[in-house]
């Protein structure tokens, strides 16, 4: 089993800067996909970015060159390194892990909100 635990989110203004953090714990290993995903009031949860030893390192088009997806492996903590923040990043982002066979995340975080104000 894993555990996704997120933190680093907040309010900022327009043009500002955050660092999403997500500690994994349990049995993670080279075969796992960790991915962010964020969830928009109304909205349907989308991906946002991807990584892993056996994955590409993906981004939505519309966070790309703005967003930096990490990850510390000794450590097992993912990070999202959001920068250039535009209100329409205002969602609660969410830590996920799959193997890298699986076309599903089952496993998922709690969430950590992100606003961005005008």
């Amino acid at each position: 089993q894993v555990q996704l635990v997120e933190s680093g989110g907040g309010s900022v203004q327009t043009g500002g800067s955050l660092r999403l953090s997500c500690v994994a714990s349990g049995y993670i290993d080279s075969s796992y996909c960790m991915a962010w995903f964020r969830q928009a009031p109304g909205e349907e949860r989308e991906w946002v970015a991807s990584i892993g030893l056996s994955c590409s390192t993906r981004y939505i088009d519309s966070v790309k060159g703005r967003f930096t997806i990490s990850q510390d492996l000794a450590k097992n903590i993912l990070f999202l390194q959001m920068n250039a923040l535009k209100p329409n990043d205002t969602a609660m982002y969410y830590c996920a892990a799959r193997r890298r066979w699986s076309y599903e995340y089952p496993f998922w975080g709690q969430g950590t909100q992100v606003t961005v104000s005008s």
